[in-house]
């Protein structure tokens, strides 16, 4: 991939993601942070509506996460593709995952945690090691899935004898069982299992998905494990087994997985270059499909406000349940209504934050 194209892509996506982040009414899920749940997100939720206002404003301090996870990401692939090319293609399929998207545009934990897990990643493998308790210890306050990320390091510290490492992991973990803290198990065998994924098939993209699924086994078998392998493997591990018991929150691991762009591209430029040009040629028009349809997922978020004019039947848009409480306040409005009781769970939120209130209350 060339420079300049790069940054046209760059460009592009940055004024795609304020469109998002201005255009989309606020969802179910940030609806019920913003009022009920006093947490990090919540935090940044109120000081960025004080300071901007709107849904924009719910959303600019995750943005700016969501960018810098961009450069942290940017940073990280130049440790492993010598070739600048390689940097700038890894990055721009890293941004236009659907689950990246969609991340840096709403407000969220996961693009706070992947940032961290970024920040963690680089730092540690260009050997600045002091800050790295902290940031695990950031981790550990801010998202209980992050029991992922410290069994991971204990596995790669033991695997590699960095016992600094392996200490500090297993302290978080034994501090996790001791405040009963980290992921929720139980339920009993159930069919969420081939739910997960289809959830993992969203937030890759389909194609890539199967990819991502190859990457990880093959390095699995015979390739070196970095640690960015371990953190994604260990997630998508951790996922699948969750699942034969639970419905899972896509949510809690997409940020640990998602890094594992840098390992699907390293894996197949190893595939690749090691074959004569005639021989490449199978290996390159599948990777132009993985990446058309790749585009094809960005866009279709990117435009999915427009997509409601081409159903007969709203309901069935991907977006309804986030659609569905805002035009019902529009509605609402221009009859000189200012209270309803219809709405249920969470779409009470919704339109309180368009200023319809309960009847009731």
């Amino acid at each position: 991939m060339k420079k300049q194209h790069f940054i046209y892509t760059i460009i592009l996506y940055v004024i795609a993601v304020f469109y998002l982040a201005s255009t989309t009414p606020i969802s179910p899920h940030e609806a019920n942070i913003f009022y009920n749940i006093p947490n990090i997100v919540s935090t940044f939720m109120h000081w960025g509506d004080r300071l901007v206002g709107g849904v924009l404003g719910l959303r600019i301090f995750f943005i700016f996460f969501g960018l810098i996870s961009l450069v942290l990401f940017y940073k990280l692939s130049q440790n492993y593709f010598p070739r600048k090319s390689d940097v700038y293609l890894s990055t721009t399929i890293f941004m236009l995952l659907p689950g990246i998207l969609t991340a840096i545009s709403l407000a969220n934990i996961s693009i706070i945690v992947l940032t961290l897990v970024l920040l963690f990643v680089l730092l540690y493998e260009n050997g600045h090691r002091l800050i790295l308790i902290f940031l695990m210890f950031a981790l550990f306050l801010i998202h209980e899935t992050s029991v992922i990320l410290f069994v991971a390091l204990l596995l790669y510290g033991l695997m590699y004898k960095d016992k600094p490492l392996a200490i500090a992991a297993g302290a978080f973990l034994v501090a996790f069982l001791y405040l009963s803290k980290g992921i929720i198990i139980g339920g009993r065998p159930s069919g969420h299992f081939v739910e997960i994924f289809g959830l993992y098939a969203t937030v890759f993209s389909p194609l890539l998905f199967i990819y991502f699924f190859y990457a990880m086994y093959r390095v699995l078998l015979r390739e070196k494990k970095t640690l960015i392998w371990y953190i994604s493997f260990t997630a998508f591990a951790f996922s699948l087994l969750l699942s034969l018991r639970q419905s899972v929150s896509i949510a809690d691991f997409a940020p640990y997985v998602m890094i594992s762009v840098v390992t699907m591209l390293y894996t197949l430029n190893s595939s690749v270059r090691v074959r004569l040009p005639e021989f490449q040629k199978r290996y390159r028009q599948g990777f132009y499909v993985v990446i058309f349809f790749l585009f094809i997922n960005t866009f279709l978020i990117i435009l999915h406000k427009p997509l409601f004019y081409f159903f007969k039947d709203p309901s069935v848009h991907f977006a309804y349940r986030i659609y569905k409480p805002y035009y019902l306040a529009i509605e609402l409005k221009s009859e000189g209504i200012e209270c309803y009781d219809g709405a249920h769970g969470r779409e009470r939120y919704q339109l309180r934050y368009y200023n319809i209130s309960s009847c009731i209350d």
